[in-house]
């Protein structure tokens, strides 16, 4: 029985002492895989914050661009809105005027508007030869699509974003804690899908021209075809077909909702609609930086 007791005396004491081992080797190794993550994270950010402040540096150039995007929207809002408003053009609700109505839509175009056109300035940077530094640079392009297109949403959209909820408070629109915040994610949504698009077809093109022609389609489409102006109810067969590919109908519905309580679908509805084409257009923009040619 001596002997025994001795026996599980030793076996336990082996026990323990390589569970205090084990236990130092999985802190040690826990720490060393935190320290890891967290340089990989820090050098990742860096990366995206220095392309991404050189893209605001050449905004904060580009202010006369800021001005004339913005003045358009606001003619379309109180030239056409007024003027068919007072012309027998009304919304769907009674209670709500025409140029309320398409407040939103107006919105949505200034996002469609700078976000694709945002696409130039890929064609630029290839022209000036800043692209190639780049894309020799240890940057994934995934990182320098993902920064061009940070860099579109927050230095063109939001600003001119702003300026319109300034004006749309003085034209009757009435917000809401809730309805600024779901607007914000409205028109990063929509921002992020577009711009990424504008991207796309940038980095297939070398001519700013033919780019501008191409786009001028793509941008009035998008615009028309996303009930900014009119009601998406009650159309013919072939225009709603039309309307349900363009993901700013989506936006359109879902600023009318949080903003005037009026839509043709649920906000949640526009809302997850919204983010599929997001992604669907976020991975489509990362597949043709990839494979885009820096010269």
């Amino acid at each position: 029985m001596g002997s025994y007791s001795i026996l599980n005396t030793s076996i336990l004491l082996l026990l323990l002492t390589s569970h205090d081992r084990f236990m130092k080797i999985n802190a040690h190794h826990i720490i060393d895989i935190y320290s890891d993550i967290r340089d990989g994270l820090e050098r990742l950010f860096g990366k995206i914050y220095a392309v991404w402040l050189r893209e605001f540096k050449v905004f904060l150039r580009e202010r006369s661009r800021l001005v004339a995007s913005t003045f358009t929207p606001l003619l379309w809002l109180f030239v056409i809105g007024s003027g068919m408003g007072s012309n027998g053009f009304n919304s769907i609700n009674a209670n709500v005027d025409y140029q309320r109505f398409i407040f939103p839509g107006i919105v949505c175009m200034s996002v469609i508007f700078s976000s694709i056109f945002y696409g130039s300035y890929i064609i630029w940077d290839r022209k000036f030869d800043f692209l190639k530094s780049v894309m020799v640079a240890p940057i994934s392009r995934g990182i320098i699509f993902t920064d061009k297109t940070l860099g579109g949403m927050t230095n063109f959209s939001l600003v001119q974003v702003s300026i319109l909820l300034i004006v749309g408070g003085i034209i009757g629109i009435h917000y809401t804690t809730l309805s600024l915040v779901q607007t914000v994610v409205v028109v990063l949504l929509l921002s992020f899908s577009l711009t990424s698009l504008g991207l796309a077809l940038g980095s297939y093109m070398h001519s700013l021209e033919g780019f501008q022609m191409i786009v001028s389609f793509v941008v009035f489409s998008i615009f028309f075809l996303s009930g900014a102006l009119f009601s998406i109810d009650n159309l013919p067969d072939w225009l709603s077909i039309l309307i349900i590919i363009d993901p700013a109908t989506y936006a359109v519905d879902a600023l009318r909702n949080t903003m005037l309580g009026i839509g043709s679908k649920p906000f949640e509805v526009d809302i997850i609609i919204l983010i599929a084409f997001t992604a669907g257009l976020g991975a489509f923009g990362i597949l043709s930086i990839r494979r885009m040619k820096a010269i």
